[in-house]
């Protein structure tokens, strides 16, 4: 049994990431549930249970009404906000998708918002809005210690993972990431790729974690070259980590 991992396009630049076989399907944060019925009918696929990362609308909005249209199960971090039935999962927890006889694990990683989960196997890593490729979501809830914290929980994880995050926001990511780092001759290629990628109008994702431990600036906070570089450019002084990543997440969010 092949199973595929496919991306649903929703909003406006969203991604509800199919896990499906020739029969069965499970999506990871349905941000509607329209996109979500197109997609099973086009393929005649069984929509078998929802995996949620974190409560904001754009991840939950579908929801609701896929549950109730198709009566199925879903799993997601324990938050309040959160409507729908839902069966809560925590660090280290195991959600098995049964009809695809395949498993994924829970990571808690906290700082977009403070329930934020994501799942992962051997080969695939859902990031929600925590991890973006070259990017990481903005720190609504957190602070720079969790955040930082849950980056390295991701970094810990094997490079060979395909990572799945919520959004299309890599080629904007790829310019403030040569803000960043403008004498890195391999994220000039990459972000070249991606520039080819979004002319032919086609998904810059999954990433690899091997891609973003390399070029991915807030996975590289640890990165004395680039701790130098932003004290150049904002003439402030960087101790650690986590002073480098609020330096780094706070210019990014009026880049």
């Amino acid at each position: 049994m092949t199973i595929q991992v496919s991306p649903i396009k929703a909003l406006t630049d969203n991604y509800i990431w199919a896990i499906h076989d020739k029969q069965h399907c499970y999506v990871v944060d349905p941000g509607e549930a329209d996109p979500v019925n197109e997609f099973i009918a086009k393929h005649q696929l069984i929509l078998s249970g929802i995996l949620i990362t974190h409560h904001h609308g754009d991840h939950v909005g579908g929801l609701l009404p896929l549950q109730k249209q198709h009566n199925v199960p879903a799993w997601g971090p324990e938050d309040d906000r959160i409507a729908g039935e839902l069966t809560n999962v925590y660090e280290d927890d195991v959600v098995t998708l049964k009809e695809l006889e395949s498993q994924l694990k829970v990571l808690f990683i906290p700082g977009h918002t403070l329930t934020h989960i994501a799942f992962y196997n051997d080969s695939w890593l859902f990031s929600g809005d925590a991890l973006f490729s070259l990017g990481c979501g903005r720190m609504f809830e957190g602070n720079p210690a969790m955040f930082v914290s849950s980056l390295n929980k991701i970094k810990a994880l094997p490079d060979s993972l395909a990572v799945y995050c919520g959004h299309e926001y890599t080629q904007d990511n790829c310019r403030f990431a040569l803000t960043v780092s403008p004498n890195s001759n391999r994220l000039k290629e990459f972000c070249s790729h991606i520039n080819d990628l979004r002319r032919k109008k086609q998904p810059t994702l999954p990433s690899s974690l091997l891609i973003e431990q390399q070029l991915n600036p807030f996975l590289r906070t640890d990165d004395p070259e680039l701790q130098k570089n932003l004290e150049a450019q904002h003439n402030i002084s960087i101790k650690d980590e986590i002073s480098c990543f609020a330096v780094l997440r706070a210019w990014k969010d009026r880049f």
